[in-house]
């Protein structure tokens, strides 16, 4: 435990320091209506993935979360956090991972262990939807101004996480895309991808030989050729993602744009929670105690904070005026 006092300590947990250089590699098709990205996440997924002892079907569903919005978040402009969080009445309860402007990934899956035993029990392999149940999926992006937040929210639809993006950005943003999503337990350790296409709206960069029936066609084409992609080629780490997207795209001429990074990024602190035990009246904080101390856990890497009673006052005996 720190000597500085908890709130001035911004210092975070020990977290395992991985960084994946290309991370992301976006490309597009030149002249055509077509762009996307690649993500892998390579072994910065399992860093990611085993901070919480969870059953594999919970893993995986988390790892495709993080790929994905790894892949989305680095196609918005913008300074602060994406997010991705589904919420609903199955055995997952909540699903949530974000990705900073910088590439910094978290993430984690909050499993009802009665419920998934009892839905395992008759489906050893569930998808998705059997996971969450009914609910809704949003994508938020909290902007570094705090002020400038949007939010996007639709009913869970779909039996893969992937459908159920597809599903968001059919109802909610109108925009044509293509995912693919993968994550699996590999003799490395756990690996985490992703492959989102998109068809570009407006005719910047594209052909103008291309009408817009060719438009069309050439996105079709680029579909059914991302169709093809195993999880085994977008889980491999001796597979180049370049190498990867050539096999993929060769015959319509792929181009790859700047790679980006992306690495552990858990932003938790004990300043940032001890900033949220001094909102609790002091009686609350009393219930909270356990051998003198009040624990608080980071949901994302798993990390027990220790807080003396002593030392937090809460709003009750801080709102107090001196007499």
């Amino acid at each position: 435990m720190s000597d500085t006092p908890a709130f001035l300590d911004g210092g975070r947990p020990p977290v395992p320091d991985i960084v994946v250089s290309r991370g992301v590699l976006p490309f597009f098709l030149p002249r055509r209506p077509v762009r996307g990205r690649l993500v892998r996440l390579g072994p910065l997924a399992d860093s990611l993935l085993t901070r919480h002892d969870t059953h594999p079907v919970v893993t995986r569903l988390a790892g495709e979360a993080l790929a994905l919005v790894a892949a989305l978040s680095t196609a918005l402009k913008f300074r602060g956090s994406f997010s991705l969080q589904a919420k609903g009445d199955g055995p997952i309860a909540m699903l949530l991972a974000d990705c900073t402007d910088t590439g910094e990934l978290r993430g984690y899956a909050r499993a009802d262990a009665e419920k998934l035993d009892a839905l395992l029990s008759d489906n050893p392999t569930p998808d998705a939807a059997a996971l969450l149940g009914r609910g809704y999926l949003a994508f938020t992006i909290d902007q570094a101004d705090a002020e400038n937040r949007h939010q996007g929210i639709v009913a869970i639809a779909g039996e893969s996480l992937a459908e159920m993006a597809l599903h968001y950005f059919d109802t909610s943003e109108q925009l044509r895309c293509q995912v693919r999503l993968a994550c699996e337990k590999t003799e490395a350790g756990w690996r985490a991808s992703a492959l989102v296409l998109e068809k570009i709206a407006g005719a910047g960069g594209i052909d103008p030989a291309l009408d817009a029936e060719a438009q069309e066609e050439s996105w079709h084409t680029a579909a059914v050729l991302a169709g093809t992609l195993t999880d085994r080629e977008m889980l491999d780490d001796d597979l180049p993602p370049e190498q990867l997207l050539y096999r993929l795209f060769h015959t319509e001429g792929v181009a790859v744009d700047r790679a980006r990074a992306l690495s552990f990024g858990c932003r938790c602190s004990r300043a940032r929670l001890a900033g949220i035990l001094e909102g609790f009246p002091a009686e609350d904080l009393d219930h909270m105690v356990v051998d003198g101390d009040i624990v608080m856990t980071c949901e994302f890497c798993n990390h027990d904070f220790r807080f003396p009673r002593q030392e937090v006052h809460g709003s009750a005996a801080s709102d107090r005026s001196p007499t």
